[in-house]
Formats: structure tokens, C-alpha cells, sequence
């Protein structure tokens, strides 16, 4: 009876939302069936649409296999005989949400079912795993039940790498002939962008930034410590993940910050020491902040249309990690080889080196980044929202409605926060006249609320269903989904696929 009234709770947005190792893939999961035919049809009658076109009252939507075939006034839209109906009235419908970065690990019974009982139908897969482009493949072909994905290659890190010894997969690059060759083998191996981390050096950057223009593939991913990120964006850099290295080109006294930034000695593998001894130095940039400087740097990503994505969710880890709830209920949806490990990952990675002291500047840090969200929002960067699940504390799917509150917090209305999750993600992918929008010819992504997002953005947790590729996942069968999440968390892992989606037999 708990775990069916917990299942509830999360289901009903309920609960209040709470401030890895890579493990094999559990048993098949008995994904619940959708609630209409593969080829049928569905109508959301009477329902609210909201995206970030308008607000749209009593309207009717109609869906025909994987498209949205019609939006219009509820008393204009003929429900075809034989539809699958579902009562909008009173309910809120948005584009199914994406959430841009995600490190999923093969656990195909716990990430995708995760991820769309939450309305995340989109992800971009960060974390370079094999099995990442295996799912998108076959979701993609319809042969699975999942979110849509793009994914990233092998992480590409200078040397040495902070991700050494560690587990992850990674490419370390010295210099500029082994970045080429590292861009060509990952282009090769089919994947859709090239991920750039934190030790690289300039002259490897800049080797894979041309590498990658020449091959026509997207770029990019940390800011590295020692290329500063206006020469990142001029790069071409698609998207800056997180905000370690802004402060750096904003602040007045860069040139000095820079140079104790190259003395910093990094070991191999000493992932944890970076964020211990970047502390200071990031700390001295957020509070030299020259005002001139900053509306320079944010009219350059503007200009370059570098994307920004500030994941406050993985901050707030790293920033005041006394603040997350050890005991979430969410947890028991989350394998124990997965999860288990990660009270030891906080003591060695996020709280090495703290003192009462640090924990003041980080806590202080963590609502500076909250103004930087805001003041680059205001200059027109283009934000996307994404969490850095497979961080601590930071699980699949529950974390996008996390982003999205933090975003909003940060001083975001919720329809900005909400376009950081659907329009603009789209924009970024170049799929705007597929994704991240309620109309006519879009992909059949959706997400229907019982309560309204643009009065409270907490409201995105109240889910009655989500459609995923057209798929309706109604309530009854979300919560068929969640019970298999919960049977896959207590079960020994085991290397067998999920079955296919139900939607395309």
C-alpha cells in the first residue's frame, strides 16, 4: 500500500520536489501499452494549450500516428469517429519537454521510463555511453518506448583527464593531431555532436573546433579552464554547459585570474580536487564582476548564437549539497548499484576540502549564479534547460520540473523557463518545425496538466498523461510504468533489452 500511495503522490505532483556507476541493464520491462492504436487517432478536447506561440483556451487537439494533424477552437475541431478521446477540459496542454543534459547509464528499465513518465520526451544524452545511440536508434525506428535523444561522443579531455580511473568513458587528447583524430573516429562512430571537457588545452580546443566545422558537426560542452569562453563562442561553440567559467571572462581583474588559473596543478583523475581547488579563484571572479565586461560577453553568445545552459540542478549539488534530501522517496525507483554509492560520491567529490568558511562562499555562490541566469536571460542569451542527471541527487526526469522551478527562481517568468524546455531546445537542434510547440505538423511530444504552469511552475509536476511519439501514456499506464521502475530497482541487474514500443508493431 506505500508504494502504490507513493506511486500516486508522484504521479499527482503531490510530493514536493526536493532540493553514478555504470551498471548493466535490468530485465525487460512490461512497458504499459498506450491507451489508443498505433494508427487510431487521438483528440485532447477542450483543453488549454500552452507554448511559447500564446495561450490558447478551449481548444481541441488531434493526433494521428507520430504528428499533431490538428489545432484549433474546440467548437471548430470535428472529433473523427473511432478517436480516442481525452477530456481537456479544465487541463492544461505543452509541448512534450526536453532536457539537454542528461548522463544516462544502461539501465533501459529505470532512464526512459523515467524520463517520459515526466513528460521529458526529448533528452540529449551527455555521458558518450555506447548504448546511448543504440536507443535512439531504435526509438527513433520505433522498435522502443523511449525519449527521443541525441547523443554525445566519448567525452574528449585534455591530458591528463579529470575523468581517469574513474569509470566514465572518455578520450584524453594532448595536442592537436590527437584531437583531429579523436573528432573523426566519434563522427564515424555516428554520433551527433562532439563534447568538449574542462582540461583541455587551447591548442587541442581549437583543433577540434576546425575538425569538427570541416565535418559538419556540432561542438560542444564545458568551457575548458584554460581557453577563455569569448573564444569559445567564436569557435563556434554550440552550447556552454554550466556556468564555471563565465565569471572569468566578466570579471575586472581576468588577466590575473587567468594566470593563477594556468598554476593550478590538476592530477589525473582528481576530479574531486578540481572542484576544491577552483573554488577560490571562481569565488574572486564572481565578486570582480565588470558590468561592462559582462554585456560584452553576453552580446557575443547572442551574436555567435551560443546557447547557455545553466544546470542550477547539478550547482546546487556542488554548491550546497547540505540542502539535498538523503531520504527522497524518489530513490526507490533507482537500482541500490546505482544510487547506493552516491552519499560516499558528496563526501568525495562536492564536499572535499569544506569548511565552515567555504560553505558560506558556496552557498553565497550558488545565488550569484542565480543572478547570472537572470542577467543573461535579460540580454537575450538563449537559455536551454538541462539538469545533469546521473549527478547525486539528480534523478531522471523528477530533475527537469527541478530546473525548471530554479530557472524560475532565478527570476525567469514560467513561460521563459517553460521555452527553455521546448522551444528553445528546438531551435537549437534545428528542429523548430518538428519540436517545442502545439501545432499543426509537430511531432505528437505532449504533456497534459491538471493545473496551470503559468501560475505556478511547480504546476509541470501535475501530470494526468503524456503523449511520446504518439504514443498516450494515460495515467493507468503510467503508473503500470512506474510499478515495472520500481520491480527493476529491487531486481539483480541483467543484460536484456526493453521489448518494443508498443505504438509500432
Amino acid at each position: 500500500m506505500r508504494n502504490a500511495t507513493s506511486r500516486r503522490a508522484f504521479l499527482k505532483g503531490g510530493l514536493a520536489i526536493g532540493a553514478g556507476v555504470a551498471v548493466g541493464a535490468c530485465a525487460p520491462a512490461g512497458v504499459a501499452p498506450p491507451a489508443s492504436p498505433p494508427d487510431g487517432t487521438i483528440a485532447i478536447t477542450g483543453v488549454t494549450v500552452v507554448d511559447a506561440t500564446g495561450v490558447r483556451p478551449a481548444s481541441t487537439v488531434l493526433v494521428s500516428g507520430v504528428r499533431i494533424t490538428r489545432v484549433g477552437p474546440w467548437s471548430q475541431v470535428e472529433v473523427p469517429a473511432g478517436a480516442t478521446v481525452v477530456d481537456g477540459a479544465g487541463r492544461f496542454l505543452i509541448p512534450g519537454l526536453v532536457d539537454v543534459h542528461v548522463h544516462s547509464v544502461p539501465l533501459e528499465r529505470t532512464f526512459p521510463p523515467l524520463f517520459l513518465v515526466n513528460g521529458v520526451t526529448t533528452v540529449r544524452e551527455m555521458g558518450g555511453f555506447p548504448q546511448a545511440r543504440q536507443w535512439r536508434d531504435r526509438v527513433a525506428a520505433g522498435a522502443a518506448l523511449g525519449p527521443r535523444s541525441v547523443v554525445s561522443s566519448t567525452i574528449l579531455d585534455g591530458s591528463p583527464s579529470l575523468w581517469e580511473g574513474i569509470g566514465v568513458p572518455f578520450r584524453s587528447v594532448a595536442d592537436a593531431a590527437q584531437a583531429r583524430a579523436a573528432v573523426r573516429e566519434e563522427h564515424a562512430a555516428g554520433v551527433d555532436f562532439i563534447k568538449t571537457y574542462t582540461r583541455l588545452g587551447p591548442e587541442a580546443f581549437a583543433a577540434i573546433a576546425d575538425e569538427s566545422r570541416l565535418l559538419g558537426i556540432p561542438f560542444l560542452g564545458h568551457c575548458p579552464d584554460l581557453v577563455p569562453l569569448p573564444a569559445a563562442s567564436d569557435a563556434g561553440l554550440a552550447t556552454l554547459e554550466h556556468l564555471w567559467q563565465v565569471w572569468y571572462a566578466t570579471s575586472r581583474d581576468e588577466d590575473q585570474l587567468r594566470r593563477t588559473l594556468a598554476r593550478v596543478p590538476i592530477a589525473a583523475g582528481e576530479y574531486g580536487g578540481w572542484y576544491a581547488k577552483m573554488h577560490a579563484v571562481e569565488y574572486a571572479a564572481a565578486r570582480s564582476t565588470d558590468p561592462a565586461k559582462a554585456a560584452d560577453l553576453y552580446a557575443r553568445l547572442v551574436d555567435n548564437s551560443t546557447f547557455v545552459t545553466p544546470t542550477l540542478s547539478v550547482h546546487r549539488v556542488a554548491d550546497v549539497p547540505a540542502d539535498l534530501r538523503r531520504d527522497d522517496p524518489r530513490l526507490a525507483y533507482l537500482p541500490a548499484a546505482y544510487a547506493g554509492g552516491w552519499p560516499a560520491q558528496l563526501e568525495q567529490v562536492y564536499l572535499q576540502g569544506r569548511t565552515p568558511e567555504t560553505d558560506a562562499q558556496r552557498r553565497e555562490l550558488f545565488d550569484r549564479r542565480h543572478d547570472l541566469v537572470a542577467e543573461m536571460a535579460d540580454a537575450g542569451v538563449a537559455l536551454l534547460a538541462g539538469t545533469d542527471t546521473g549527478t547525486p541527487y539528480v534523478m531522471p526526469g523528477f530533475a527537469l520540473h527541478e530546473e525548471l522551478a530554479l530557472l524560475v527562481r532565478a527570476g525567469l517568468s514560467p513561460l521563459r523557463a517553460l521555452r527553455a524546455a521546448t522551444l528553445e531546445p528546438a531551435r537549437y537542434l534545428g528542429q523548430e518545425a518538428d519540436l517545442g510547440t502545439v501545432e499543426e505538423g509537430r511531432f505528437a511530444d505532449l504533456v497534459l496538466l491538471d493545473a496551470d504552469p503559468l501560475r505556478d511552475i511547480a504546476n509541470t509536476t501535475r501530470i494526468d498523461s503524456v503523449v511520446a511519439r504518439g504514443c498516450l501514456l494515460d495515467r493507468p499506464a503510467r503508473e503500470r510504468m512506474l510499478d515495472d521502475v520500481l520491480a527493476a530497482a529491487r531486481e539483480p541487474s541483467a543484460p536484456v533489452p526493453t521489448p518494443p514500443c508498443p505504438c509500432h508493431r
